[in-house]
């Protein structure tokens, strides 16, 4: 079994909001079934393509989110590969996706408290772009988009479930190579010459600001 765990505010004054892009994720894979309340979080189990998958929405709020997912790896004994958390990032541009095998929270307070419980860095990870702010960062994260941005962030949430079930089957690297179109050069030209050197690592991520 597959674990995705999107991260957000429980709470209706927080939907919508440009943090809770992970929970928005997780209710589309879940496609109208219902969830019910265990491990600190809101849970639903489906299947893709036969696949079993167990969503997690944590309801701790997003600044305590290890303490949820840390009570499902501990109950279902899940290996790190098969964890995949999904957060919003406003250090990407509005709408992008970025997948990583493993790194640091990048600033984020989900994935920071996340990397706390479990004392690893080694899950995948898949961060929306949610703009930047302009001035100050909690208001924006917790504000909602505007309506010209409705149809940039739509269409990255449906890319994101179709990211989600990438991974799933096809294992991470397939994720990240069909997700992150903007993937660094050096990256590219390491493809493109394996014997090359290069200097940046899989696991480095830009800072969250």
């Amino acid at each position: 079994m597959k674990v995705v765990v999107g991260l957000g505010n429980p709470g209706r004054q927080y939907q919508g909001t440009r943090h809770n892009v992970g929970f928005a994720v997780v209710d589309s894979l879940a496609g109208g079934r219902a969830f019910r309340g265990r491990f600190l979080s809101q849970v639903a189990e489906v299947t893709d393509d036969g696949l079993p998958l167990l969503l997690v929405k944590p309801e701790t709020f997003m600044n305590l989110s290890g303490q949820a997912v840390r009570q499902v790896v501990d109950f279902y004994k899940v290996p790190a590969e098969d964890l995949l958390v999904v957060c919003d990032d406003f250090a990407l541009p509005l709408g992008k996706l970025r997948v990583r095998a493993q790194g640091t929270h990048g600033g984020h307070n989900g994935l920071r408290n996340i990397q706390g419980h479990l004392g690893t860095t080694a899950y995948a990870r898949l961060r929306i772009g949610v703009g930047g702010p302009k001035e100050d960062a909690v208001d924006h994260v917790l504000g909602r988009f505007h309506p010209g941005e409705r149809p940039v962030i739509d269409e990255a949430l449906l890319k994101a479930v179709q990211a989600v079930s990438v991974w799933a089957h096809q294992g991470v690297a397939a994720c990240m190579n069909r997700f992150n179109p903007d993937a660094d050069p050096a990256e590219k030209k390491r493809k493109e010459n394996p014997k090359g050197p290069t200097d940046r690592k899989p696991s480095e991520e830009p800072p969250q600001g």
